[in-house]
């Protein structure tokens, strides 16, 4: 009789990941079926298929962070995500090191792992999926990620259920364990309680501290370490899948001018002002807005070909113009303006990501030396 039984409510939706989730409980049933084995073998068998289950857990922990960053999932739920997928391995290894320590060391481990399942499937991975399709439905990360975490999980029930029932099962497993170390267990039971406690916490301010190291304080999107991170991401994924990656770089026109005219204070406050009109100029979730150094302002464009490139950019240039921000001290124009050099590559080698900063580099020089106020794309 299988341990873990397979329903509806186990669906998230997202096929590869339900094929995955399947697979998995194929292999805790095996784990489970092994208990019954009662001759010299047992173990072996059992060791064999969790070497194998560990080896299945992180491929499809890995296939599930590569489809969190290929939806653009907000960092928020993929932080989150990926420090459970974390936990579990640390504690299934730490589990398995301790196994001898244990009086039923097998069916703990199918305990502990069935319940861990439902939980993740019902928990964070339904979320997941949820936030998927707000996603695809053309909502943005961020507002996916807090309508889904302002509203009631309709698995609640059931997985309170799943784990009343599991983890009751795990306590009855380690009772001789529990009566032999009574006052030890209390002691450790209590300790862990604490550092879960200081665990959440320091999960919280790493979230906190995350969303921070890659914003510019200033402006509120991307700042330049997390643009050279994504730069080199997409890149490196657009080699794989040989398609193209757009980029641009922008440069406030005359900027030093407004700042010498204006005051420090009117300078920040047109900077924002062109972030939002540059960020309105892009239309999807993927695309990424950030401040490249100064009033230097980069957008990465995975998956866009040269005319899509060249669209975003004349969208920029006309956005910031249509701000009509007074300059009086601008040769290019009487109002704010931007230069934007484009570049649209199918990256190659390990010097793709550099390969397209140059590339779009030069555009923005060259747009400089054509008057400023303008885009041109490199070719």
């Amino acid at each position: 009789m299988d341990t873990f039984v397979w329903d509806q409510n186990f669906v998230t939706g997202l096929p590869d990941v339900d094929k995955q989730h399947h697979a998995l409980v194929d292999l805790f049933n095996e784990l489970s079926s092994s208990l019954f084995l009662t001759d010299d073998s047992r173990e072996a068998v059992m060791s064999e298929i969790f070497d194998r289950l560990v080896a299945y857990t992180h491929y499809h922990f890995s296939d599930e962070e590569l489809l969190m960053e290929a939806e653009g999932v907000d960092q928020r739920h993929v932080l989150a995500h990926k420090s459970l997928h974390q936990q579990f391995v640390a504690q299934v290894h730490s589990m398995w090191q301790q196994r001898g320590l244990m009086g039923d060391p097998a069916e703990t481990f199918v305990g502990f792992l069935t319940s861990w399942l439902g939980m993740h499937i019902l928990g964070i991975d339904q979320s997941l999926a949820r936030q998927i399709t707000l996603i695809r439905q053309g909502m943005s990360p961020a507002q996916a990620f807090e309508q889904e975490n302002s509203a009631y999980d309709n698995g609640t029930q059931a997985l309170l259920k799943m784990i009343g029932k599991l983890y009751h099962v795990l306590s009855a497993q380690n009772t001789e364990l529990a009566q032999a170390n009574q006052r030890l267990e209390e002691r450790v039971a209590r300790r862990t309680r604490e550092l879960a406690l200081t665990n959440e916490e320091l999960q919280q301010a790493n979230l906190r501290l995350e969303a921070f190291s890659r914003t510019d304080g200033l402006l509120q999107i991307a700042n330049r370490g997390y643009f050279n991170d994504r730069l080199a991401q997409a890149c490196a994924s657009a080699a794989r899948r040989q398609e193209p990656v757009g980029l641009l770089m922008i440069d406030v026109d005359f900027f030093k001018r407004y700042n010498d005219t204006y005051g420090h204070q009117a300078g920040d406050a047109c900077l924002k002002a062109i972030a939002k009109a540059v960020q309105s100029a892009t239309q999807r979730t993927t695309d990424l807005v950030a401040r490249y150094g100064g009033e230097e302002l980069a957008v990465i464009l995975p998956d866009t070909d040269e005319q899509g490139t060249a669209e975003v950019a004349r969208r920029v240039v006309a956005a910031v113009l249509a701000l009509e921000r007074e300059h009086k001290a601008s040769d290019a124009a009487p109002f704010v303006t931007v230069s934007v050099g484009a570049a649209c590559q199918i990256p190659e080698g390990v010097a793709g990501d550099k390969n397209l900063l140059s590339s779009a580099d030069a555009a923005l020089y060259r747009a400089k030396e054509a008057g400023r106020n303008c885009w041109l794309l490199s070719v």
